[in-house]
């Protein structure tokens, strides 16, 4: 896909990846770019500044996915790309147990990493099939091919976003749509910044225009994953050739992080 007189949506766009992306689409010259946020003021001013429109939205409410879309046909008309881009981390609570997170920290991460996708898919999928075309770039995480030392909810959630991601590429190949997930490490955004220092960052945390210029590439070759950090591919090699191994090396990670946040004597 060529971003070149294209009318696209980015969830989570006033700020960070989201933030980066749509300016970045605005710029190779995209018909109209829609930044849905919960921050409405600043999605007004990112809106304000690329000329685009700026609709409030809650992504793990069906209602808003819905609203968000029918703004922006009615402003541009039919949509081409549908940018995911929106999504949380919550730590575990007690870094030594993985299940020590809340049903409200479960249910809310649920609902932004992975129904938030499948929200815009029920929305656009039946035009989209209709017309023979359309794109989804999902914002994931290497944390939904790998893992994440301290969130499970991250972790679990994120899979389940590469899991619905594939299922929709593979279901609707054959009627023209296309499918991305963007799966950075470390990037530069609020998100990253509220966190502790996690095995994330020990790759180096790019900035979100460079992301932003990995999704470009990304598109235009139409592939599946977009990987802003190359090595990730090799780690998802280490991990199914030898799971076993793999999760002990996770586990040597893990303690070796773990000892780093030990207060000093």
């Amino acid at each position: 896909m060529h971003i070149k007189d294209k009318v696209v949506i980015v969830t989570g766009g006033a700020n960070g990846i989201g933030e980066a992306m749509a300016r970045r689409f605005a710029a190779d010259g995209a018909k109209a770019v829609v930044i849905a946020d919960r921050d409405l003021a600043r999605a007004q001013s990112v809106a304000a500044d690329i000329g685009g429109l700026a609709v409030a939205c809650d992504v793990s409410v069906e209602a808003d996915i819905q609203n968000l879309i029918a703004k922006a046909k009615a402003a541009y008309g039919p949509i081409d790309l549908f940018c995911s881009n929106a999504g949380i981390a919550d730590g575990d609570p007690d870094p030594n147990n993985a299940a020590s997170s809340s049903n409200a920290s479960w249910e809310r991460s649920w609902g932004v990493n992975v129904m938030a996708h499948i929200y815009a898919a029920r929305a656009l999928l039946p035009d989209w099939i209709a017309r023979g075309e359309g794109y989804f770039l999902n914002t994931v995480s290497a944390a939904g091919l790998l893992s994440q030392i301290g969130s499970a909810t991250y972790s679990v959630t994120k899979h389940a976003a590469i899991g619905w991601a594939e299922n929709l590429a593979l279901n609707h190949k054959d009627h023209g749509i296309k499918v991305s997930v963007l799966c950075p490490q470390g990037v530069d955004t609020n998100l990253l910044r509220a966190g502790p220092e996690g095995p994330q960052n020990l790759d180096g945390v790019l900035t979100a225009e460079a992301v932003a210029e990995s999704v470009m590439q990304g598109l235009e070759a139409e592939t599946f994953l977009i990987l802003p950090h190359p090595m990730v591919l090799n780690y998802m090699r280490n991990k199914t050739g030898d799971y076993d191994r793999w999760i002990g090396g996770m586990a040597k990670l893990r303690r070796a992080i773990m000892a780093s946040r030990a207060p000093k004597p």
